[in-house]
């Protein structure tokens, strides 16, 4: 792998908390990869020791070839670094904001009009740029904050959960850009609490308590999978997960809109068994990437508990 971001042992502590915990991690040139857990999982602070945004209390980060604390000032040139709160200037337009950062990256003249352009049309936020930041929606204001990171034309896009508070749709077309950019040759590293979105990256990695217990693609965490996962109609719902609950391999049953989502450990029981106590229609149905992430960190949980 041609690793342009790399984590050794990166520890990040805040007295007795320890945020990140020793996390080890390589992200290849050119691929969007999505860094995921829930709120306090330790997201936000490994990308911000990945910036240089926070000093490490131990390992160290490197990216584009440079070890970021020794060498801030010239990693800072080669990233672009989008926070959940970007700090856009409301009275200000679309094309003022840009203006704006433009003169802070030291863009000027003919390059910055060239970009701007550019940015615009990708975003399709043409007709929006005479309109006040404060005037755009949700989805646009992160459009906007894209393009102001994308100025100075860096070769890593770091994203904090850029799309938080986002509708689906704005959320589409974000991914849809950052996909161009990868096509363009950007890397992009991303943070998000959403699974459903974390499928769209070209790998994900799992964080919980400031752990990374996985980190593969999303077809191939789903593959790895080892629970048999089944959709459960029947005519008592309630009686039927009350009864499964205390079966033996029985792991979680949930509901799920008006079925159960019933997962199992096929050593221990079948879905053939199960019939045996309540009656009930079954499909066998593909895990997700939610399903992949409670088991891992239910199982860790475990393993920390025996």
């Amino acid at each position: 792998m041609n690793a342009i971001i790399r984590a050794e042992n990166l520890t990040r502590r805040f007295g007795d908390l320890i945020a990140v915990d020793h996390l080890n991690l390589e992200v290849a040139e050119g691929e969007i990869f999505g860094l995921v857990g829930p709120d306090g999982a330790g997201k936000s602070t490994t990308m911000r020791l990945l910036c240089g945004l926070m000093d490490p209390t131990e390992g160290r980060a490197i990216v584009t070839g440079r070890d970021v604390a020794r060498n801030l000032d010239a990693v800072k040139d080669q990233i672009g670094y989008m926070a959940q709160r970007f700090g856009l200037y409301n009275d200000l337009t679309v094309d003022e904001n840009m203006t704006f950062y433009s003169d802070l990256f030291g863009i000027g003249g003919r390059e910055r009009d060239e970009l701007t352009e550019r940015l615009l049309r990708m975003t399709r936020m043409e007709p929006f740029r005479r309109r006040s930041a404060g005037k755009l929606s949700g989805g646009m204001k992160q459009k906007l904050a894209l393009m102001c990171t994308l100025l100075h034309k860096p070769r890593v896009l770091f994203l904090d959960e850029p799309t938080n508070g986002v509708d689906p749709v704005s959320r589409r077309d974000f991914w849809a850009i950052l996909y161009q950019l990868v096509k363009d040759g950007l890397t992009v590293f991303v943070t998000t609490a959403y699974l459903d979105e974390a499928e769209r990256a070209n790998r994900v990695g799992f964080m919980h308590q400031g752990h990374l217990i996985r980190c593969d693609t999303p077809a191939a965490l789903k593959r790895g999978f080892d629970e048999a996962s089944y959709s459960i109609s029947s005519q008592d719902n309630r009686n039927a997960q009350a009864i499964f609950e205390k079966q033996p391999g029985v792991i979680t049953v949930q509901p799920s809109g008006s079925d159960l989502h019933l997962f199992l450990d096929p050593r221990v029981t079948s879905i053939e068994k199960l019939r045996e106590a309540v009656p009930f229609e079954s499909i066998e149905i593909a895990p997700s990437l939610e399903d992949v992430f409670i088991a891992l960190v239910r199982k860790q949980e475990e393993s920390r508990a025996a």
